[in-house]
């Protein structure tokens, strides 16, 4: 199940609905072939205590809007913690005592689930705590690129966000048409989030919806139930 199927478990489904809609495809030939990036390699963290985030503002909301643009191209310069606490708190962050959270989710039952792919390590976001925990060790950045179709941002950024779902949390309350629904429009909300917050850090950023759903489980060696939704690439812009 995935949001932005229209042929349900293929890549050429996903593919064709990007190209159609002009989301999140960001294929070698718009950048003249595969780039090549050599970033540097540290031991993965256990565990990434996030610094706070700062809700003081950098731009206005209107001007954010206005500056949002895919991009395709990211220097090799890692993110700072910082710039992590920023981007998955606008996703996912609490925001007040009980666990609301900064994107509406449907009876405040929040099956969304985020991932960071970096150079070192591929983490699990917990709101709760506002922190990153190892998932596992390693890149794992050039199996999401062969993945989604081997599409250069995905390789070239130095942090690939990854968006899941467990849908059985929006599912037993809502049934399993209008839970899709909700989640699927959760998923939409959060991303928005992030992307805004990536203008506000003067970072670059791309949406990607173009990946076989499949290949990007395995690869990440997701828990069944976490179902990938969307591919965030974000970076410095070269």
């Amino acid at each position: 199940m995935s949001v932005m199927n229209i042929a349900a478990g293929t890549c050429a489904g996903l593919l064709l609905f990007a190209t159609v809609t002009g989301l999140g495809l960001c294929q070698n030939a718009q950048q003249g072939g595969a780039v090549k990036t050599s970033p540097v390699r540290e031991k993965a963290k256990a565990r990434i205590t996030l610094p706070p985030p700062d809700r003081t503002g950098r731009m206005t909301l209107e001007q954010a809007l206005a500056r949002r643009r895919s991009l395709l191209e990211f220097a090799a310069q890692a993110l700072s913690e910082q710039e992590l606490s920023q981007l998955l708190w606008a996703a996912q962050g609490i925001t007040q005592p009980g666990g609301r959270r900064t994107a509406p989710s449907a009876g405040a039952l929040y099956p969304l689930e985020l991932y960071v792919a970096t150079a070192s390590g591929f983490y699990h976001y917990d709101p709760h705590e506002h922190r990153l925990d190892l998932h596992s060790e390693g890149d794992l950045r050039p199996a999401l690129y062969r993945a989604s179709s081997e599409q250069d941002c995905v390789r070239q950024a130095p942090a690939v966000f990854v968006i899941t779902a467990v849908y059985e949390r929006t599912e037993r309350e809502y049934g399993r048409e209008r839970g899709a629904r909700y989640v699927h429009l959760e998923a939409g909300h959060a991303a928005q989030n992030m992307l805004l917050e990536a203008v506000t850090l003067r970072l670059g950023e791309v949406p990607v919806g173009a990946f076989n759903d499949d290949q990007v489980q395995k690869a990440l060696s997701l828990p069944r139930d976490h179902q990938p939704l969307y591919l965030i690439p974000i970076g410095h812009p070269r």
